[in-house]
């Protein structure tokens, strides 16, 4: 990657985000920049100052809001990071909206989708231009991303899709949850499974346009699973922690992407779990979930 390189952290004021933070400060050089971004003003100054008084920081660190539910707010952060460095070498996008089980998943949907889905489409346009060669552009997605944990009549939807046919699904499922007619045509009723299978089809779009150059300058697209790991978010939907990891465990198989000096060609546009690729095709719907959740 090139000298005084810049990285971007999305969802990073706590859990996972401020762990990828914290380990990207800690492992890029003092010329870099890293921004750590979130919608509180007030978090993400508290959140970047922190991490900047870490023993263990070498890079800048500062604090900058992105609504992440604000296309336009991304493209306008996208153009500004052209204009002043002429592009971004790091894009870690995680930003997630905390859902519970005892919440109605309808009455949740247009945030969900927002923070989760149309958010990284946005990054995904905005972002991707201005990745100086080399760079890397990462979701973080889930292992319930894989295409066969929806209901087969769904697959053709995302299965080779473009991201305006990506999007056009997500908004698609979006009108079927709000007309009632989502369970009808076998959208699942826990939200996260279409969501995230939604991303990761999304980044396999995008990285299928441009493989030949990327793997040509060693760039990276891909989204990611970093397991089950301890947070607010995840602590309502699981009961056995015993597994998880806290937070800096999991950032470490993200980061060790970000900093991988030669790109396998195997992860490219792939959803990465550990280091490998897991099997797009693979997965079965989540019945069981779906009868304990709220309509």
């Amino acid at each position: 990657m090139n000298a005084s390189r810049i990285a971007l952290v999305t969802g990073a004021n706590q859990g996972l985000g401020r762990a990828l933070a914290e380990g990207l400060a800690a492992r890029m050089d003092p010329d870099d920049l890293v921004l750590l971004t979130g919608r509180s003003h007030q978090r993400v100054s508290d959140a970047a100052r922190d991490v900047a008084r870490l023993p263990g920081t070498r890079s800048h660190v500062q604090g900058r809001v992105l609504d992440v539910t604000d296309t336009d707010d991304i493209a306008r952060l996208a153009d500004e990071l052209r204009a002043r460095h002429d592009g971004v070498d790091v894009v870690l996008s995680n930003a997630v909206a905390r859902l519970l089980p005892e919440e109605s998943q309808a009455e949740r949907a247009d945030e969900f989708i927002d923070v989760s889905n149309a958010a990284t489409h946005a990054i995904l346009r905005s972002f991707g231009p201005v990745l100086r060669p080399g760079g890397r552009l990462i979701v973080v997605a889930s292992s319930l991303g894989t295409l066969g944990h929806l209901d087969p009549r769904l697959h053709h939807l995302f299965d080779g899709a473009s991201l305006d046919q990506v999007e056009y699904a997500v908004e698609s499922w979006r009108s079927a949850i709000h007309n009632r007619t989502a369970e009808e045509a076998g959208w699942p009723r826990w939200l996260n499974v279409p969501s995230k299978v939604a991303q990761v089809a999304a980044v396999r779009a995008v990285a299928a346009e441009r493989r030949e150059r990327d793997l040509a300058d060693g760039t990276l697209i891909a989204s990611v699973c970093p397991g089950m790991v301890d947070t607010a978010t995840s602590r309502p939907w699981f009961s056995d922690f015993s597994q998880a990891q806290s937070p800096s465990e999991a950032a470490r198989a993200v980061l060790d992407l970000v900093f991988t000096e030669h790109v396998d060609p195997a992860l490219h546009g792939e959803l990465i779990r550990f280091g490998k690729a897991l099997p797009w095709h693979d997965g079965t719907p989540p019945v069981e979930q779906d009868r304990l959740l709220r309509p």
